[in-house]
């Protein structure tokens, strides 16, 4: 019997999809490395081997109760009280760009400032004061007034510069008198940008300004509160909390200081799902923090099709303290920040679980994992194994 062309090709491809269908569910059913999983099952997480087969430095834990709680003892919160002082108003001061204004008045008779008047009604002999133009502060910190000369005005308050107005004019004026009033305040000031409805420069009185009130002066925010967070930075030091914790403790209303610079933050912190999640993408939270539970719920939770619900991996560069001594002890990397990595297990098919997974906390840059279960992979080869044997089987009626 003769074949043409066409039924040969046909029945090769055939034959070749049946012995390779054969050869892939023969045994454990191994397939090969062009039908590979998009990720790591559970068991290749846990028995994670490298190409020397030695045991992995990096721990597995299982997330129990012990667990969750000892890592919630562990937190640190910040606070704005504790790092940057919650009462502690500093002196107001004048610095290079203010602008001042010096009133100066003397005992009759005036020598050198003003014009002698008498008060008719109580007849008593006074003079009107003398009104300087308005300086600003120069670079050097130095104002300049008649017959005293040279003032250096930076880095000190109003009193102290009017002291040494006075202690200048001594001996020259007849009991000289000085008022120094700020027109224009340069330096005394913090900058409020971010998520608020006008970013802006809020100016600072000896009164002592706090935190919220700049935030009022900028309009406030633009996104919930429970969602913001406010960074301070002053110098070196950065610090951030929860808008609505500093709202509901008024210690950490802190007092400002001139340069401060008050950012708020929509959603600062970040979680990245991987793997048989409902979604694979970075996902954004609040400075209060979500647990595992909202986490699971924010990427569409597992996979039905797909997902191995004993295999939610949490990875995590963690705190030595928020583990057990154990774990510490067979750990053998670090990060130089002194970061330890370590993989939570999750087993999602234990209802009890559920209790914990309410309490157990993600971490900014966490990497959220779900391994696929092992008849998702059967499932793949067979998808492939349909799509590529319709095609040869209508060829082949074709041909026939």
């Amino acid at each position: 019997m003769k074949f043409s062309p066409i039924q040969l090709v046909a029945n090769s491809t055939k034959l070749g999809l049946v012995i390779f269908a054969a050869g892939a569910l023969n045994g454990c059913a191994t397939f090969p490395d062009w039908i590979s999983s998009s990720g790591a099952s559970r068991a290749q997480v846990i028995e994670a081997k490298s190409d020397v087969q030695v045991e992995s430095p990096i721990q597995v834990v299982n997330v129990t109760d012990a667990v969750t709680r000892r890592i919630l003892a562990g937190q640190h919160k910040d606070l704005f009280s504790d790092a940057l002082g919650a009462d502690v108003i500093p002196r107001y001061v004048v610095g290079p760009g203010d602008v001042i204004t010096v009133s100066i008045w003397e005992a009759p008779p005036a020598a050198l400032f003003g014009t002698a008047m008498t008060d008719a009604r109580a007849g008593i002999a006074t003079t009107r004061a003398t009104d300087f133009p308005e300086q600003m502060v120069n670079s050097d910190g130095i104002i300049n007034i008649p017959f005293a000369g040279s003032i250096p005005c930076a880095g000190k308050t109003l009193h102290q510069i009017e002291s040494e107005i006075v202690n200048r004019l001594t001996g020259k004026a007849n009991k000289p008198q000085v008022l120094v009033r700020v027109v224009k305040n340069a330096t005394s000031n913090v900058t409020v940008v971010g998520e608020v409805a006008l970013s802006t420069r809020v100016a600072l009185t000896p009164k002592g300004e706090r935190l919220l009130d700049a935030l009022a002066a900028a309009g406030g925010v633009r996104q919930p509160i429970n969602k913001m967070t406010l960074q301070i930075t002053r110098g070196d030091l950065v610090q951030t909390m929860p808008l609505e914790s500093i709202i509901k403790d008024p210690k950490q209303n802190v007092v400002l200081h001139p340069g401060d610079v008050i950012t708020a933050l929509f959603q600062p912190l970040s979680f990245t799902a991987l793997g048989a999640a409902g979604k694979n993408e970075e996902v954004n939270f609040e400075a209060t923090g979500i647990t595992l539970v909202q986490a699971l719920g924010r990427v569409g939770g597992l996979q039905d099709n797909r997902a191995d619900a004993k295999g939610v991996f949490i990875f995590r560069l963690e705190d030595p303290q928020n583990l057990g001594e154990k774990d510490k002890e067979r750990s053998t990397l670090m990060t130089p920040e002194g970061k330890i990595p370590v993989v939570y297990q999750v087993d999602m098919k234990d209802p009890g679980t559920f209790f914990v997974a309410q309490s157990f906390p993600m971490r900014n840059k966490d990497v959220m994992y779900v391994s696929n279960a092992s008849g998702a992979e059967l499932q793949k080869f067979l998808n492939l194994v349909t799509t590529v044997v319709y095609p040869a089987i209508g060829i082949f009626n074709a041909a026939k």
